[in-house]
């Protein structure tokens, strides 16, 4: 099937530069048969590498040989000469495979793996040099792999589909659809988002691999959107993508004639589900893996989060891009993957449905309360694998004995919280319904697994030995034939053995020569002469090593391959009714496996706040904000593991129908950035369901947060430290509402004083009068303080500290008031600037502050007029200015001495009014 180019550019340099050789472009005339099939397999397949199947190696040629060998750091070789060039190759084992595949795709990279999809016997009957049929079986794509080796167990590996549709006469009027799908788990989640939302809805979901229509990629206005995500972005042909043809395409997915029962979906979601099942369609060659029905997200359903925002406050992943050091590690006391995965996904949409959060919160405390069932829960969820994407290797056809056991004991585990849920009283209405989910699954089930299944179960089906010994009476009859055999080859090396005076003659196995006897060298030699070679065969000669083989090892071969054939048919038939009998049940196990992460997340909230003494928040429909003891998690966890305490703080930004503003000030290193971070993620938290490191806390609905702290530039997109400053800090302006919360740390520091100073004001009184929402708004111009006066929804804090022999200690403290300096010098001297820069910046400060006092008459920001920009005066007349006049009076060429001596005098008087 031929694959369009897709643009999956890896972003970590390791792309391909200048090749000599592409298998793309070369023509099979002059190849060998092999290099001749490859050619036009890759032909078919242009935009990824192909992993071609040869023996017990998957090998590349060409172009990309050279690409593999140097993203997975292997030895490239040559094979054979293709139009006077030599070939370049290299190969990796089919064993593992996985391993080499996980890197490709962490690069970025597609793989279409070429498997052999004939019997070697019947190549051969075609004729002496026909090739083994080959195809490819698979392509895998960052977004679409379900092995477990792959996968990063706590995160989910979403491929997100976009889709758009006009809503105007405009170029820019669209709104765009999301469909966002995980294969490994089978979670199936559709929203629509307005153009301006489209960033911050892609940032939400972090996506692995985004597809879309080459329209929508092609469109200029969106061309820094994809140079920017990190994800591969694969575009699709719009003509795939036409309405009608994704309607088709879901309604086949799910078996259904008519999408009613799903919900009302809008034409951009139709054709984002479309793309999505497209793609999957293209990458699993045939297979069509188990999807929960579509689900449908409704606007403002979960708290509005920029893309910068969740950067700035690093809730999932650090700046840096790691785990470690977010708040989502912080916070994760889960037990199990995939309520690992479900904490991340609250973490990154916290609810802004006020009974859901009151629901979560009440399921919290109820088993903050309930220690010993919180105990027993943890242990069971803990033993629980991961069912979800067990089953959807299974649906796939991918999956082995494993998976099988995982949900036997998935399901034993869901049938045992169950019970204990069923025992208890007064369960909240979360947790109650949690228990009815669990018991979804027939038990009928469980136990078949339970009698079907060995204890020691090999990875794959085809390794065999995974039916219990019981089970299947043919089964075992089977396996006593294959098990003498084995007996007797063992018997059978030994005899060779002595025969030859090797103590190292082995008798091996492998695909290619079945059955085979293996000696040194210098034994093999001797093989091949006298009586030796009535009895041993050659095969096969190795660089240190002899193959052959014998009339006796081959008829041993026979009765050993019928029997193990028969016995892996008869186990292969037991693990597809099993299949079958699971997959029966596919959307009730995948309820169940949804109710443990949920059940494991809340009991995870619940052990945290007893452990760190959080408490439950009072989340309303009102504008409050009034948090008292509030402390920063991350910061706490930090401190806790050196044993140095956090100095908690209490924040109020609660208002009658509106927020206030809160204007921080203080020394650098004193905690400001800290505080508004804290206040920021305990929203987070709050509104995730989860209990809030705080003493108490009081808070209104938040429906957009937003954060604009630290100072970062962007030189690849052209945009300066400041710049990037005021484009985060105009996107809070023209969006936040009064039921937003917002933090603003050093607005106006990247440019000259009087700039920073005027933007930074008037911003201020745009998000008092204007956005009038709660705010936090860190600054150094003190200036500002003076607001404080005159805006009646400010208020002014600051940052306590001590001074002790000019060394500085800063408390932590958030108190009401203003600081009077920024203690910018006793911060430079911690940081280690020489001692001689650190003086003569003393003596600059000094003269500096003298000049300021020595010039009284500079405009103070009390004589400022408010407001101006928000409303700007009518002009009115200047009044006369007397002077003025009285110079206009004057005629200098018409004055005599004494007339001038005069006006000098008129002007004087003038000028003192």
């Amino acid at each position: 099937m031929q694959q369009r180019p897709a643009r999956s550019v890896p972003k970590t340099g390791s792309a391909p530069s200048d090749y000599t050789t592409s298998a793309a472009v070369l023509d099979t005339a002059g190849a060998t048969p092999m290099m001749a099939q490859y050619i036009e397999i890759k032909a078919a397949n242009t935009d990824c590498l192909l992993f071609y199947r040869m023996g017990d190696f998957y090998e590349l040629f060409f172009e990309d040989a050279e690409i593999a060998s140097r993203a997975l750091g292997i030895v490239l070789t040559k094979r054979g000469k293709h139009g006077g060039a030599d070939i370049p190759m290299c190969g990796v084992p089919v064993e593992r495979s996985d391993d080499y595949l996980s890197r490709l795709i962490a690069l970025g990279h597609r793989v279409a793996v070429c498997a052999q999809t004939e019997d070697p016997a019947e190549a051969k009957k075609r004729g002496p040099k026909s090739v083994v049929r080959r195809e490819v079986v698979r392509l895998v794509t960052p977004g679409t792999i379900t092995e477990d080796r792959l996968l990063d167990p706590a995160r989910a590996n979403v491929l997100l589909a976009i889709g758009r549709t006009k809503t105007g006469k405009g170029e820019a009027d669209h709104v765009y659809g999301l469909a966002a799908l995980d294969i490994s788990t089978g979670r199936f989640g559709l929203s629509e988002v307005p153009a301006a939302e489209l960033a911050s809805a892609i940032a939400r979901h972090e996506p692995r691999e985004i597809v879309l229509s080459e329209t929508i990629h092609a469109d200029p206005a969106l061309a820094r959107l994809w140079r920017e995500i990190p994800a591969p972005v694969t575009p699709l042909a719009q003509a795939e993508l036409e309405p009608a043809a994704a309607e088709r395409r879901i309604k086949a997915q799910f078996g259904v004639s008519t999408l009613d029962g799903f919900g009302q979906f809008g034409r951009a979601e139709l054709a984002a589900a479309g793309a999505a099942l497209l793609y999957i369609e293209r990458t699993q060659i045939g297979a069509r893996p188990t999807l929960s029905p579509p689900t449908r997200e409704t606007a403002g359903a979960t708290l509005a989060i920029d893309a910068s925002t969740r950067a700035n406050l690093e809730l999932t992943r650090t700046l840096s891009g790691e785990r470690r050091g977010s708040l989502l590690d912080a916070i994760d006391r889960t037990v199990s993957a995939s309520g690992a995965r479900l904490l991340a996904e609250h973490l990154a949409g916290p609810l802004t449905d006020l009974v859901a959060i009151q629901r979560r919160h009440a399921a919290v405390a109820w088993l903050c309360e309930q220690g010993v069932s919180r105990k027993t829960f943890r242990e069971i969820l803990a033993r629980a694998p991961d069912l979800a994407r067990a089953l959807s290797r299974l649906g796939l056809g991918r999956g082995g004995p494993r998976d099988l056991a995982a949900l036997r004991d998935g399901l034993d585990a869901a049938q045992g919280l169950a019970a204990h849920l069923a025992a208890l009283d007064g369960l909240p209405d979360d947790l109650a319904a949690l228990g009815q989910r669990l018991r979804q699954v027939d038990a009928g089930l469980v136990a078949h697994l339970s009698a079907a299944l060995a204890d020691d179960l090999p990875l794959k089906r085809t390794d065999g030995g995974f039916v219990r010994e019981g089970y299947s009476a043919e089964i075992d009859e089977t396996r006593v034939l294959g098990q003498d055999s084995r007996k007797v080859i063992a018997a059978l090396q030994a005899r060779y053995a002595e025969e030859t005076g090797c103590r190292t003659l082995r008798i091996k196995h492998n695909n290619m020569l079945g059955y085979y006897i293996e000696v040194p060298q210098a034994v093999g030699e001797g093989c091949l002469k006298g009586l030796m070679r009535e009895t041993f065969i050659h095969r096969q000669t190795m660089v240190d090593a002899m193959r052959f083989t014998s009339v006796e090892l081959g008829d041993l071969e026979g009765r050993i391959s019928g029997a193990s054939d028969r016995a892996l048919k008869l186990e292969s038939a037991v693990f597809d009714a099993l299949s079958g009998e699971a997959l029966a049940q596919a959307a009730a196990i995948a309820s169940v496996a949804e109710a443990l992460a949920a059940l494991d997340v809340a009991a995870s909230h619940a052990d945290l706040a007893v452990e760190r003494d959080w408490r439950r928040p009072v989340v309303d429909d009102g504008y409050g904000f009034s948090v008292t003891g509030g402390r920063h998690p991350v910061v706490e966890a930090a401190l806790r593991l050196s044993g140095a305490p956090f100095i908690a703080n209490a924040c109020d930004l609660s208002g009658e129908g509106r927020g206030r503003i809160r204007l921080v000030t203080g020394p650098n290193m004193g905690g400001k950035s800290t505080f508004l971070r804290q206040n920021a993620l305990i929203a987070v938290l709050a509104q995730i369901g989860a209990f809030v490191p705080a003493a108490s806390a009081h808070l209104g609905l938040v429906d957009r947060l937003f954060s604009r702290v630290g100072a970062a530039d962007d030189l690849a997109r052209g945009q300066s430290t400041f710049m990037v400053e005021m484009v985060e800090t105009a996107a809070i302006l023209n969006q936040a509402t009064r039921r937003s919360l917002v933090i603003l740390d050093e607005i106006g520091r990247g440019t000259a004083t009087f700039d920073g100073l005027s933007i930074a004001w008037a911003c201020l009184e745009h998000l008092h009068e204007k956005n009038a929402c709660r705010a936090l708004f860190a600054t150094h111009f003190h200036e500002l303080t003076a607001l404080g006066q005159r805006l009646s929804h400010l208020d002014n804090a600051t940052l306590k500290v001590a001074e002790h022999k000019g060394n500085v200690v800063f408390l932590h403290e958030v108190v009401p008031g203003v600081a009077d300096r920024s203690y910018g010098l006793q911060v430079a001297r911690l940081a280690g600037l020489p001692p001689g820069v650190i003086a003569r910046a003393g003596a600059i400060l000094k003269n500096l502050e003298k000049s300021e006092r020595d010039r009284p008459t500079r405009p103070r920001i009390d004589d400022l007029p408010l407001f101006a920009a928000l409303s700007a005066p009518p002009m009115e007349e200047a009044p006369e200015d007397g002077l003025r006049r009285v110079l206009d009076e004057i005629d200098p060429d018409a004055l005599t001495p004494r007339e001038a001596l005069e006006a000098l005098y008129r002007l004087k008087a003038a000028r003192d009014g």
